[in-house]
């Protein structure tokens, strides 16, 4: 059976993220059947992270706040989270059904397909962000 998405709930939920006046810092996007819909939103991290079991798959939308002395930026990031004891068949789904995910989630700054717990570590993925961010003043302060 061919996966769907709820465009219109996914959507609400990815503009919680990206809206400046709420304190929402990230959602999942969450199988239910065959359907992808957003499932739990929050503003800690770690609450994202204790969604990321072994036995399931789904895609967080997570805000962060990066950037050095000079300027701090808002950047997003799109993370597939693929738990160990996911079956092949459906590892290899997600990457086909990411695409509809992606109909929804469209400005973010780096993507990530993570199923190893320690690649969720905040610094990791703040690092990676800087990176993509471009200029790093830090660098003038050393």
């Amino acid at each position: 059976m061919a996966t769907k998405i709820d465009k219109e709930a996914c959507r609400e939920a990815y503009n919680l993220v990206r809206d400046d006046a709420t304190d929402v810092n990230w959602v999942t996007f969450k199988y239910e059947g065959s359907t992808i819909v957003p499932g739990h939103h929050g503003v800690d991290y770690e609450e994202f992270i204790r969604q990321c079991t072994d036995d399931i798959r789904l895609f967080g939308f997570v805000r962060f706040t990066t950037g050095d002395a000079m300027s701090k930026r808002v950047k997003f990031a799109l993370i597939t989270w693929i738990g160990e004891s996911v079956s092949g068949l459906q590892r290899a789904k997600t990457g086909t059904d990411k695409t509809l995910v992606k109909e929804v989630v469209q400005n973010f700054a780096k993507e990530f397909v993570i199923s190893d717990h320690k690649e969720l570590d905040e610094g990791y993925i703040k690092g990676e962000l800087k990176k993509a961010g471009g200029a790093n003043y830090d660098a003038q302060a050393e």
